[in-house]
């Protein structure tokens, strides 16, 4: 990846919606050239998928949970299909240390929140937080630069 890729990603990253036309003149390159070069970027699954991130609170879900799972009480392939089924996860990973998985979750309401806990509890020890506010709620990735 060069310093252009490099550009690619942060201009789409910051706005997935830019075209190719409009990409082309930010980088004065061609847009044969951009296509070139975003089709190598997936093909080389860096680029995994052009998507929208929607506002929680804009869908009606404006508590935001952090759920850690310990002491399973199933199987790991059960636990992941009732993550996987459930619509208020909106994030489920497996970690290493003292608990299992760290869900993200969001909900609409106080009783919605509780309904999912209680959904939870079979699968092992649940612990919750409700998030008041996220200061680095997404961050723009770009390849890691080698400090030598």
């Amino acid at each position: 990846m060069d310093k252009i890729d490099l550009k690619i990603l942060e201009l789409l990253q910051k706005n997935a919606r830019m075209t190719i036309s409009d990409l082309s003149v930010e980088l004065a390159l061609s847009r044969p050239s951009i296509t070139e070069r975003l089709h190598r970027l997936q093909e080389n699954n860096v680029i995994e998928e052009f998507t929208t991130r929607v506002s929680l609170q804009g869908v009606g879900r404006e508590i935001l949970l952090i759920i850690l799972v310990g002491s399973l009480k199933v199987s790991i392939s059960e636990f992941e299909q009732m993550a996987i089924n459930t619509e208020e996860i909106i994030e489920c990973h497996r970690v290493t240390g003292e608990v299992s998985y760290v869900i993200k979750a969001a909900v609409s309401n106080m009783n919605n929140m509780r309904l999912l806990i209680d959904r939870l509890i079979p699968y092992g020890q649940i612990n919750t937080s409700t998030v008041l506010a996220s200061p680095v709620p997404y961050r723009y990735i770009l390849p890691i630069e080698d400090k030598e």
